[in-house]
């Protein structure tokens, strides 16, 4: 997208990833709360190697709610976020759809797109940080989806965006261990499943029994 379009097309764009992340982190929490063991239900695998599902609740919820609000005021999130266990909380569902819809109000303003904000000592375009926040948004979206069972929603106008953010920043990412190895897909694949791919997920992940 050109700048123009960024600042028309962005806020759209960020509230459909928002709604779909706050569905699926809800459903995850319902899930959670049916199964009397919710420790057991939040160590369980994810797409995320690395991380069982509370960590990858945790990173969500800071990043996509409490951060992009931030982001979209050119500030950082609270230190003390930084290690908080948001889903200790029995109601972190609920808070998580409050604090998105917070940041996604924070960036409907097209002021906010225009602006430069500093990343790790750069400025950098705020449409820039914006992209890679709703990139943020699906693809986590998508792994807290698998990893609980969830089908998860993203429309092909979505996908497509995310696909060419995942393509202008993935081989800087995978630089620092933000993503793994692209994954191989078939030549006719989706938008979404490509940008999966690219950001090092395997479109046909499931958990492990």
């Amino acid at each position: 997208m050109n700048t123009n379009q960024e600042t028309t097309d962005g806020p759209a764009l960020m509230a459909a990833a928002a709604a779909e992340a706050a569905r699926v982190v809800t459903g995850a929490a319902k899930g959670a709360a049916k199964d009397a063991a919710q420790d057991a239900a939040n160590t369980q695998t994810t797409p995320c190697t690395d991380w069982d599902l509370r960590t990858l609740l945790n990173h969500t919820i800071l990043w996509t709610a409490y951060s992009a609000e931030r982001r979209a005021h050119g500030e950082s999130v609270a230190e003390e976020l930084m290690s908080k266990d948001f889903t200790a909380e029995p109601d972190y569902a609920q808070a998580y759809q409050a604090q998105i819809a917070r940041a996604v109000h924070a960036w409907s303003d097209p002021e906010a797109w225009r602006r430069e904000l500093g990343v790790m000592g750069s400025t950098t375009p705020a449409a820039d940080v914006a992209a890679l926040l709703i990139a943020e948004m699906v693809l986590h979206g998508w792994d807290v989806a698998k990893a609980t069972g969830q089908d998860y929603r993203c429309d092909d106008y979505v996908a497509q965006n995310v696909l060419k953010t995942v393509e202008a920043q993935g081989d800087l990412f995978r630089q620092y261990q933000g993503f793994a190895a692209v994954v191989p897909v078939p030549d006719d694949a989706t938008a979404f499943d490509r940008a999966l791919a690219l950001s090092g997920r395997d479109p046909q992940w499931k958990p492990s029994s």
